[in-house]
């Protein structure tokens, strides 16, 4: 009888291990065996097993230890296995000593990892098997983004005292080969920001090191990066610069400047800010990646979504969004343009900057050093025969006062203010010193919003709050069996929330809050109108979502505090 296959081998042991679909599974193994591609990766990439489940029966059928997600590797081990080994052959230390080491892998069959292993560490070693999601993740925490990259920079500086490096700022870039390597390592910055859905990465000079965060959700997350990583600070930097097309010479001043990359196939925009400070320049990305602008992705509820179709399909008066920085407003205002961009309407925008670029529309980047300002590009902009107007934000009293002539002559107008809720919109544009008449008459609605973290649909767990704690934060009792709190899984790396979805207020201008602006009422005293004329406020709002299970009632009381 003719022995097995590797192929054989692990299609038994798949189906042993419950696979879902075995004509698919059959599929991918012949295929990568005809593209002589790693045949344990076509497994896991059908997606038609648990990992779990495979690599144990799999451990079991090579009598290999299989080593359980509760066992802990040594501190340190980074300094005495090296990252390119690890990296190259996904594999994993968990422990060396004089004598030995343990080492993880997800694919026993590669004859090339344990030949290199043996060959660097000269000693016993103690191989098992773990699953692959683990190795990587372990590999991450380990070595830190972009480690491998790092080593073969450092190959190249042997001999040179690591203090001195850290003293004198080298610039790597002279030299073609370590230029490639920094723009590798720049490249895996970014795509493990895009894996972790991050909005922004921050390079941030320390003392005696360099640290990378991403904002993810909303929040700072520090990214393990490999020791010594300020050796890199200089070459990173000006590498960062060159792809921004900035002055690699200044680093005594703040610049601004954009990147256009791709990325495995999917386009990029970044937006890139430098910052001297008594460290070094610390760099500022945000990452915009092309969103699909619908109504459906903010998750308005019926009852909003009605009144946000009720206002675009006013034929003039100004729609306002307002809210702190990093509240949504932008991704709001694209969704409106979106569903009013057809082809009998012309649409023109003037924004600091253009963050997202939408087909069919006309848009205008503010440039004051030039003195293309707000103000002068709404000048030229109704000149220019538009009936949708976009104005990035409302910074000054002569801005206000052209969109709000624009609206009165038979435009439709939509931008921004920095205001922490709906009605303080109207106390904002007064105290600009617009007068109260021509803002009763002009606008037609002031929205508000804030982004809550979502809960991760896998893992959420049912919450349980005392009812005196419920009733001081004003929440229905009759929905506190609804409430859901994070746990955190692998989907979700263990935060417990995956996006972030926009809660709101709609302040709509109606005749009898015309008659209180007008007479220049107070702040209270529009805001109780407002409530009386059904606006439903930003927390309430809120609580509705944290009761269909989509966020937690403490992310909800969490961003409405200002707005209270």
């Amino acid at each position: 009888m003719a022995p097995l296959s590797l192929s054989d081998v692990l299609y038994h042991t798949a189906s042993q291990a419950g696979c879902r679909d075995q004509s698919r599974l059959r599929h991918a193994l012949d295929e990568a065996t005809d593209k002589r591609q790693p045949l344990i990766d076509a497994v896991l990439d059908a997606n038609v097993v648990d990992e779990e489940s495979f690599f144990s029966q799999l451990a079991h059928a090579l009598n290999i230890p299989f080593a359980k997600d509760d066992s802990e590797a040594q501190e340190g081990l980074h300094n005495r296995f090296p990252a390119k080994l690890a990296l190259r052959h996904r594999i994993f230390p968990t422990h060396v000593s004089a004598v030995e080491a343990t080492v993880l892998t997800y694919n026993p069959f590669d004859l090339s990892a344990r030949q290199a292993v043996g060959q660097e560490l000269q000693k016993r070693v103690h191989w098992q098997i773990a699953s692959r999601h683990r190795i990587l993740e372990a590999l991450h925490q380990g070595y830190g983004v972009g480690a491998e990259n790092f080593e073969e920079l450092l190959e190249g500086r042997e001999g040179n005292d690591a203090d001195d490096d850290m003293k004198q700022e080298v610039n790597v870039l002279d030299e073609a080969d370590e230029e490639a390597t920094v723009m590798n390592f720049v490249n895996q910055i970014f795509r493990e920001g895009l894996k972790e859905r991050a909005t922004d990465i921050h390079v941030e000079p320390l003392e005696r090191d360099l640290r990378i965060r991403y904002r993810v959700d909303g929040k700072l997350i520090e990214v393990p990066v490999p020791p010594n990583m300020r050796l890199l600070q200089a070459s990173l930097v000006s590498r960062l610069k060159i792809m921004a097309h900035l002055d690699i010479a200044e680093r005594r001043l703040p610049q601004d400047g954009r990147i256009n990359l791709e990325l495995d196939g999917e386009p990029i925009d970044v937006r890139v800010a430098t910052i001297p400070s008594v460290n070094g320049e610390s760099v500022a990305l945000r990452l915009l990646t092309r969103k699909k602008f619908d109504m459906s992705a903010i998750g308005l509820d019926a009852e909003t979504e009605a009144k946000f179709r009720k206002l675009i399909a006013s034929p003039n008066g100004i729609i306002l969004i307002t809210g702190p920085t990093g509240s949504g407003k932008s991704t709001t205002l694209y969704t409106l343009l979106k569903e009013l961009n057809t082809k009998d309407r012309r649409i023109v925008t003037i924004e600091d900057p253009v963050e997202n670029k939408l087909d069919g529309i006309i848009q205008i980047a503010v440039k004051p050093e030039i003195d293309l300002t707000f103000a002068a590009g709404l000048r030229s902009i109704l000149r220019g025969d538009p009936n949708v107007i976009m104005v990035g934000e409302m910074r000054d009293q002569e801005t206000v006062e052209i969109a709000i002539r624009g609206a009165l002559t038979g435009h439709l107008v939509f931008s921004t203010l920095h205001t922490n809720d709906a009605v303080g919109g109207i106390s904002r544009l007064l105290d600009m010193g617009i007068e109260p008449f021509m803002v009763s008459s002009s606008v037609r609605a002031f929205q508000a919003q804030r982004l809550v973290r979502t809960l991760c649909p896998h893992c959420k767990a049912p919450a349980h709050h005392e009812d005196s704690y419920l009733r001081a934060c004003g929440f229905p009792m009759e929905w506190r069996d609804k409430l859901f709190t994070p746990v955190g899984c692998r989907a979700c790396r263990n935060t417990g929330f995956t996006g972030r979805l926009a809660i709101m207020e709609i302040c709509m201008m109606t005749e009898a809050l015309q008659e209180k602006i007008n007479l220049r009422a107070t702040t209270m005293e529009l805001k109780v109108q407002a409530l009386k004329d059904g606006m439903v406020p930003m927390r309430q709002y809120g609580f509705k979502k944290a009761a269909q299970g989509i966020t937690t009632l403490e992310e909800v009381m969490t961003v409405t505090a200002a707005s209270e």
